[in-house]
């Protein structure tokens, strides 16, 4: 089918991330494969025919058969995501369209070293590379540098450990913008040169950087690297904000 028709899925399991942040399961009649990095829209049309639509990251990686997980941030005055988070239930049907995007995407075949930044749900797509990446069975040198306003707001913290335990060619690493957990001797500010210069060191002079969240915190970052060296071309970003998306790319 042409990727941009819509079909209904049906939510077959949520899972909480945090207290603010959903994942849905959903599993699609007219399924296909997506590539780490692409988003699906969302759609509601109300009984009166008003319609509110939004995209939404894929967090699932493509080796995943027939379904597909969306996280979804659950913002105040967002209307698809507190319908997503507070009213959808099991056996439910979304109307979703994709997938779409071919910019912010990472295949194990275009290589590495592999840098990702996140900035809160911004690791949504970059966790989708991290699983596509482990399925594949990659041993390409991975870093990821995640920036977080406290540690009640990871998502994904068990399985990212997980993976950073299993693969010591991948390393994880969090710094907290307002709220340290007790002890922590990591990073504890926003995302500066410096920072990005001690993470990225190991990786070389050169590698592919993949960077999402906030519109200021992406193009910090972004003119950061390139400040340090790094080829713009080996550079894709991707935002979010009032007039993007609402939880992510």
């Amino acid at each position: 089918m042409p990727p941009l028709d819509w079909q209904l899925g049906v939510v077959t399991s949520l899972r909480d991330e945090t207290a603010s942040v959903k994942t849905l399961t959903l599993a699609l009649p007219q399924w296909m494969p997506h590539r780490a990095g692409q988003h699906y829209d969302v759609r509601l049309v109300a009984p009166d025919g008003y319609q509110a639509q939004r995209s939404y990251s894929v967090a699932s990686g493509p080796e995943r058969v027939g379904e597909i997980e969306l996280t979804v941030e659950r913002l105040e005055d967002g209307e698809v995501s507190t319908y997503l988070t507070d009213q959808v239930v099991v056996g439910d049907q979304v109307e979703v369209r994709g997938p779409i995007g071919g910019y912010f995407v990472w295949e194990v075949g275009m290589g590495g070293p592999l840098f990702l930044v996140a900035g809160g749900s911004g690791v949504v797509p970059l966790m989708a590379m991290l699983r596509h990446r482990a399925a594949a069975s990659s041993h390409i040198p991975t870093r990821l540098l995640y920036s977080i306003p406290a540690p009640g707001s990871i998502l994904y913290r068990q399985e990212l450990d997980a993976l950073q335990s299993a693969q010591n060619d991948l390393e994880v690493f969090y710094t907290f913008t307002r709220t340290s957990p007790p002890g922590w001797r990591g990073y504890a500010r926003r995302i500066d040169r410096s920072m990005l210069a001690e993470v990225t060191r190991p990786l070389g002079p050169t590698f592919l950087t993949y960077v999402c969240g906030p519109t200021l915190m992406v193009e910090a970052t972004a003119t950061a690297l390139v400040e340090l060296g790094l080829a713009p071309a080996h550079v894709r970003t991707e935002r979010f904000g009032p007039t993007g998306k609402e939880h992510s790319p």
